[in-house]
């Protein structure tokens, strides 16, 4: 049976259209992705029940309740979750756009070339945070540019654009370890840390930039309406659509390397989470192609999960979430496999 399309008209210049089984499906992640999230705020060495935790939300809590959710847990927790959606937004544009389940900002260099910022400012500048950040923005933005000009051939195709990506990420990480071995013993083991991705640490002062910039490259990607599909389609389809297929190909390739940048400069390369959120997402809406809300509502339910298993389960010890995700990652490549295997 064909489910219906619920169509969404918030202005005359812009609409969107969706599967009543698309909307179920964010629906069910987006209130998954909050359970988890009022768990993580009521488990530590202070344990407050989801009532005491949703009345401290709303000010209506005792002032230890109000002090331990809000001004300690609250800012990870919403950090999780828009960094989880930044990346599941970020592999879901990539997979448009090379038409490939493997490409993703992790696997094609991206989070790697951020990782050789930090590192190249941390050896040569300083280890501050906001220091740091920047290194990881233009150690991005400098990786993609190398990539989209390497695998420029009178366009880009997507198979072309992830091997080029592959052995860019290749150098990189050969670069990343001669760095690590250079720096000296203290500045080697932070960096390691933050190679591995990780929310530790994280507060306020981490939350408005963040949530600003994806706010914003969020409504640009609304702006630009269904044309990361057209794409999906192939060049000829799009252009016979009247897609200017370079322009808005090099469009979306720049916003889906600000959100993973902005989510690399925040949390360091969390991997896998990119890779995995927009198949899962496809699989459970049943879609033909690569849907971007579906996808960060997965990524979002993803991280929460993978942080909330990083500080709890080895406690008190608290791993870095990357260690989570990458585990996630190999048993989804796991199970991929084993699927692929089955239907062969």
């Amino acid at each position: 049976m064909t489910l219906p399309f619920v169509a969404i008209r918030p202005g005359r210049s812009f609409s969107l259209r969706y599967r009543v089984r698309t909307l179920l499906v964010v629906a069910t992640l987006a209130v998954l992705a909050f359970a988890v999230a009022v768990v993580s705020l009521g488990t530590g060495d202070v344990v407050l029940s989801p009532g005491e935790v949703l009345a401290a939300l709303v000010g209506q809590g005792s002032t230890i309740a109000e002090l331990v959710v809000l001004d300690l847990r609250l800012p990870r927790v919403l950090l999780a979750l828009a960094i989880g959606a930044a990346l599941g937004l970020s592999g879901a544009i990539f997979q448009a756009l090379t038409r490939n389940p493997l490409g993703s900002p992790d696997i094609i260099g991206f989070t790697t070339g951020a990782f050789t910022g930090v590192l190249v400012v941390t050896v040569f500048i300083g280890n501050a945070y906001f220091l740091v950040a920047a290194g990881a923005l233009v150690g991005c933005l400098a990786t993609t540019l190398t990539v989209y000009l390497l695998a420029y051939r009178r366009g880009v195709q997507g198979f072309r654009l992830i091997i080029v990506g592959i052995a860019i990420s290749a150098i990189l990480t050969s670069i990343n370890q001669w760095f690590i071995i250079k720096v000296d013993l203290q500045a080697a083991y932070a960096a390691t840390i933050w190679g591995q991705g990780s929310l530790n640490g994280l507060d306020w002062t981490q939350v408005p930039p963040v949530l600003g910039l994806l706010a914003l490259l969020v409504t640009l990607l609304a702006i630009g309406g269904p044309r990361l599909q057209l794409l999906e389609m192939g060049d000829e389809i799009a252009t016979g659509l009247g897609v200017q297929v370079e322009r808005a190909r090099l469009t979306y390739l720049a916003l889906g390397v600000a959100l993973i940048a902005v989510a690399t400069a925040a949390a360091g390369p969390i991997a896998f989470v990119a890779l995995a959120s927009p198949q899962l997402a496809r699989r459970l809406t049943g879609s033909a192609g690569i849907a971007l809300t579906p996808a960060a509502a997965m990524g979002a339910l993803l991280l929460i999960v993978s942080d909330w298993v990083a500080q709890h389960v080895f406690a008190p010890i608290q791993l870095p979430v990357g260690v989570v995700t990458v585990t996630v990652g190999g048993a989804y490549f796991a199970w991929m496999l084993a699927r692929a295997a089955r239907t062969q």
